[in-house]
């Protein structure tokens, strides 16, 4: 089959997936304003940018010959549940009736239509096959993320201006010609080496800047629409840390709830301290990882969420009340189709200088005039 797949992070992940079931995949391409473009014409206006952005990339896929799409489905009170559906009713409208959209719902919803859909992209390779490179593939993912981990505290550090980006194009380039298991932790040591060589800076602990970013998973995890906003930070001089990475949102979701690592029910618990309930998304964990960084010692907060997100709109009502009890600042940025980079820019330079104001002692507050003022009008235009 002609598979393809939306882009989120590191695609190669998604590719090399259908490469262990010998399919034959499209890649779809990076997306650009093109992209976004398409997405839009198509989509509902009222709907948020991953819908329309997955729009887009489904077309630029199917130009390319894509016959099958394989997505991710979405649970509780979260307009993302219907997004797989609406996605195949405007690419039948579109006269696509040959293209099929295979949507993965949570396994533990519905286990039938689950393995159904197992089914059907195994694509008749035998099962201890599937089982074998299905495992490579979660060392795969959980090394790549290792990596990612050690690009983002080295970024901010670095002496030559932008050489760690160039490492870590290198290394997914490497990733994305690896077969087997051994062949994964060769490599993955020989890019750790290639990491750990890059010249940086001396900075003492006391003046490092440490920003968690946190919110819904598509805007955090696809640096296309967040304008980079990892590598924006890292070039001033600030590390990062998502609340996302794709090997621990493999645990956090399909593994049985029985066997989920403690680290995510702890998560959860902090959530439950303002979110009593699940209520869609990522909602309750943005809050529980707000709690966590802050006990974990980082100095801010980035709150990335699709304008008009449910789930976040809730987030992001608490927010200035979770800023002052657990003091910590907190720039919570909405993102559409209209969100220019200059703008987004503007206000996490200010956003930085906070921080640094803050870790010198020469302030104590948790907001910036100007930053508390774009949120109140936000909050006024989505009311």
């Amino acid at each position: 089959m002609k598979v393809s797949f939306p882009y989120m992070g590191s695609a190669i992940v998604y590719k090399k997936l259908f490469e262990f079931l010998e399919h034959e995949v499209i890649m779809p391409p990076k997306p650009t304003q093109r992209t976004m473009d398409l997405g839009v014409k198509y989509s509902p206006e009222f709907a948020c940018i991953p819908l329309k952005m997955v729009m887009g990339t489904y077309l630029e896929a199917i130009e390319k010959g894509a016959k099958v799409l394989v997505t991710s489905g979405g649970h509780g009170p979260c307009r993302a549940g219907f997004y797989g559906d609406t996605h195949r009713n405007i690419l039948k409208s579109l006269g696509y009736d040959d293209v099929e959209l295979i949507i993965f719902d949570a396994p533990q919803d519905n286990w039938r239509a689950f393995f159904r859909n197992v089914q059907k992209i195994r694509n008749g390779v035998p099962w201890h096959k599937v089982i074998n490179r299905m495992y490579t593939l979660y060392r795969f993912v959980q090394k790549l993320d290792e990596l990612e981990k050690m690009v983002q505290k080295i970024r901010p550090y670095e002496i030559n201006k932008g050489q760690t980006t160039q490492v870590w194009n290198q290394i997914q380039e490497k990733f994305d010609k690896i077969k087997t298991r051994k062949e994964l932790y060769r490599v993955y040591e020989e890019c750790k080496q290639m990491l750990l060589s890059i010249p940086t800076r001396k900075v003492e602990e006391k003046d490092r800047i440490r920003v968690g970013i946190v919110g819904e998973i598509y805007v955090v995890m696809e640096s296309s629409i967040n304008f980079g906003i990892e590598e924006i930070l890292g070039n001033l001089g600030v590390e990062v840390e998502r609340s996302l990475y794709l090997f621990e949102w493999i645990n956090d979701n399909l593994v049985p709830w029985i066997l989920r690592p403690k680290r995510f029910k702890e998560i959860i618990k902090k959530g439950q301290r303002y979110i009593k309930i699940l209520i869609g998304g990522h909602a309750v964990e943005t809050v529980g990882h707000i709690i966590d960084f802050k006990e974990r010692g980082f100095d801010g907060i980035v709150h990335l969420m699709p304008f008009a997100c449910l789930p976040e709109l809730v987030t992001q009502s608490l927010i200035p009340k979770i800023s002052k009890e657990v003091d910590i600042p907190i720039l919570s940025l909405p993102i559409d189709e209209q969100t220019g980079k200059a703008n987004m820019l503007t206000r996490i330079e200010a956003f930085i200088d906070l921080l640094k104001n803050r870790k010198k002692g020469k302030t104590k507050e948790v907001f910036i005039d100007n930053v508390q003022e774009h949120v109140e009008e936000e909050r006024v235009v989505m009311v």
